[in-house]
């Protein structure tokens, strides 16, 4: 009996996915649910597993993209698991013939052909080489047109100085096919460009507020909640609360319709095996610090391993991305449609600062929202990210109601 296993639907609005590479060969033996191959769509990346146990035969390629509900391969359920199939097939050494290589005697070249080289080939005249030498240029370079090949100055006068010739290093190549969902990405960030009327603003935050709780308190954190008190719900909990205040913010744009949210769907930027993935923390503003950076651990640890869903990465209303981690000191981000705002979080670098007319050092963090101004104004945005600003910098009164403890659940 032969089985058809057909692409199955990863997701609302998708049509047609990519085989983006097969994880057994034609003519295998399958087990039922062993993966079999993986599947590109333009939001995430999924595992086919095999439907029921037996030979398999391939309908498709890899890179081939497929309509979802059509054939990709097919399924012989008589077919038999071959005897010994778990042991590799070895070669042995001693029955394999090396190839010799082919010898070839070298020609002598007919007299006509033969250009005798003198002592004065490719030698410069004390003028020439001076000049060679100003332009950094060497004799082997030069083909002399004087007497026996010597270089003249006339030659020197004449070189140009290589831009770019190759030094023998390597210069391959590789040409390789973007994955289904880096190029729906590309594309929606040509869109975004194209689109929306982005604009960004920028601003500076004096971490050590967070810094001292995080000294005082991350180790009982720790030990009483199995999860790290990290910075992600600091930012959080401080966007939600700037939300709340400009919620225009937290706003998309539908044709010559605006829709307002009443909850908070943060979107974390997060990195995976397979680019950059955007899950969702669903309604942020009734999360403690304990329940964001659960959130967090659990969508970054799924995206790290390759389980994302596309349910998990649609339907934010608001992104943070973090560039610091790996260094940026500034960006500008780029919104995540039909998101209108993002903000950016970027490296903490200690830096002199005025405080009370004196100068100390201290850790600080540049911020950047960027947002689309069809949806928010100027006001609303620098708003909002001083309102983000203030809470950063007094954690205990305004995002912990001067309870740390209670906050943290310690």
């Amino acid at each position: 009996m032969i089985l058809e296993m057909k692409v199955p639907s990863p997701g609302e609005s998708i049509t047609e996915v990519e085989i983006a590479a097969w994880l057994v060969k034609d003519g295998d033996y399958v087990e039922k649910d062993q993966p079999i191959a993986e599947v590109d769509s333009d939001k995430a990346t999924l595992e086919l597993p095999a439907e029921e146990s037996g030979i398999i035969t391939m309908k498709a390629q890899e890179g081939d993209t497929v309509a979802v509900g059509s054939v990709v391969c097919l399924i012989d359920l008589d077919g038999k698991k071959p005897v010994g199939s778990e042991k590799s097939v070895t070669i042995e050494k001693s029955s394999v013939e090396p190839l010799k290589p082919i010898e070839k005697t070298a020609e002598k070249p007919a007299e006509s052909s033969v250009v005798e080289k003198t002592y004065a080939s490719g030698t410069a005249s004390p003028a020439a080489k001076k000049i060679l030498t100003e332009k950094g240029i060497s004799p082997s370079e030069i083909t002399g047109t004087g007497k026996d090949g010597r270089i003249t100055k006339d030659d020197a006068v004449k070189a140009v100085p290589s831009m770019g010739t190759p030094a023998g290093g390597k210069r391959n190549s590789e040409r390789t096919k973007l994955s289904m969902l880096r190029r729906k990405v590309a594309e929606r960030l040509v869109a975004v460009k194209n689109e929306t009327a982005m604009l960004t603003t920028f601003n500076e935050v004096d971490m050590k507020p967070i810094f001292d709780l995080r000294n005082d308190y991350k180790d009982a954190f720790k030990a009483k909640h199995n999860v790290s008190l990290g910075f992600m719900s600091f930012f959080t909990l401080a966007v939600v609360r700037a939300l709340k205040l400009y919620p225009d913010v937290n706003a998309m744009l539908d044709g010559d319709y605006k829709i307002l949210h009443d909850f908070m769907d943060i979107s974390i930027a997060v990195s995976g095996p397979k680019g950059l993935m955007v899950p969702v923390i669903r309604n942020a503003e009734n999360l403690s610090f304990r329940g964001v950076e659960n959130e967090v651990k659990r969508l970054a640890l799924r995206a790290r391993d390759g389980q994302i869903t596309v349910d998990e990465m649609t339907g934010g209303t608001f992104t943070i991305t973090n560039g610091g981690v790996f260094g940026s000191m500034l960006s500008t981000p780029i919104l995540n449609p039909p998101q209108s705002g993002i903000l950016g979080m970027h490296n903490i670098v200690e830096r002199p600062v005025a405080v009370k007319g004196e100068v100390v050092i201290r850790p600080v963090m540049f911020v950047a929202l960027s947002y689309d101004h069809r949806v928010i104004d100027g006001r609303e945005s620098v708003g909002f990210l001083v309102a983000v600003k203030e809470a950063l910098e007094n954690p205990v009164e305004i995002l912990m109601d001067n309870n740390p403890k209670k906050a943290l659940e310690l």
